[in-house]
C-alpha cells in the first residue's frame, strides 16, 4: 500500500523508480565519444549526499586523465602478465585502452573497524549515486575493484596518500555500445520473515 502524504513529497512515481532502477546496468563496452566532464562533476557533487553515519564524509574522487589512464592501463597489464601471461596481458591492455571515462573513489582509513565498516559502506553508496545520476544522463558505468586498485602503485598514481586512503572502486564510464542483459534471483530466496 502506498501513502498518499509521503508520495506528494517524492519527485517521482515508484513505478518510475522501479523501472528506471532495474534498467542501469554495469557496462564495459562503450563508444569512442567521452561524456561532458560538467556531467561527471555533477554526478559527484550528486554521489557525496550518500547516506554516511556521524557524517564521516570518507570518500575522496579522483577525476583520471589520459596521461594517468595509460599509466593504469600498463600498471594493470603488468599485473596481468604475472599472473596469467602476456597474451592475456595484451588483450586486457587493448581492452582497457578504449575505455573513455575513468574515475577512481578511495575512502579515507579508520582506526576504528565500526566506523572503517561503516565508511566502506558510505563510499559504495555514494558510488551507486553517481552511477545512477550518470544512468539518469544515459551515461553507463562499470564499478570495478581489480587487482590494481589494491595496489599501492595505484594510488599513488593518483596522488592519493595509501596510508591514509585505500580504493573503493575504479569507475569507468561512457555512452554504451550496448547495455547486458542480467537476472536476479527470487525473492523467496533471499527475503526472510523475523517474528
Amino acid at each position: 500500500m502506498v501513502d498518499r502524504a509521503a508520495l506528494e513529497a517524492s519527485p517521482i512515481e515508484p513505478a518510475d523508480a522501479a523501472r528506471f532502477l532495474r534498467g542501469r546496468r554495469s557496462v564495459d563496452q562503450f563508444r569512442d565519444t567521452v561524456p561532458d566532464p560538467a556531467l561527471v562533476r555533477e554526478a559527484i557533487e550528486i554521489a557525496r549526499w550518500a547516506p554516511n553515519h556521524h557524517e564521516t564524509q570518507p570518500w575522496r574522487f579522483y577525476l583520471i586523465g589520459p596521461r594517468t589512464q595509460a599509466d593504469i592501463v600498463e600498471l594493470n597489464a603488468a599485473l596481468v602478465a604475472e599472473r596469467k601471461g602476456d597474451d592475456v596481458a595484451a588483450t586486457k591492455r587493448e581492452r582497457w585502452r578504449r575505455v573513455p571515462g575513468w574515475l577512481a573513489v578511495t575512502c579515507v582509513r579508520d582506526d576504528d573497524p565500526v566506523t572503517a565498516q561503516e565508511d566502506y559502506g558510505a563510499c559504495a553508496c555514494a558510488i551507486h549515486n553517481l552511477s545512477l545520476y550518470l544512468h539518469s544522463a544515459g551515461v553507463e558505468s562499470k564499478w570495478t575493484s581489480g587487482t590494481v586498485t589494491r595496489e599501492t602503485r595505484f594510488l599513488e598514481m593518483l596522488g592519493a596518500d595509501p596510508a591514509r586512503e585505500y580504493c573503493v572502486g575504479l569507475i569507468w564510464y561512457g555512452y554504451p555500445k550496448r547495455r547486458p542483459r542480467t537476472q536476479r534471483r527470487d525473492l523467496g530466496e533471499i527475503v526472510f520473515s523475523c517474528p
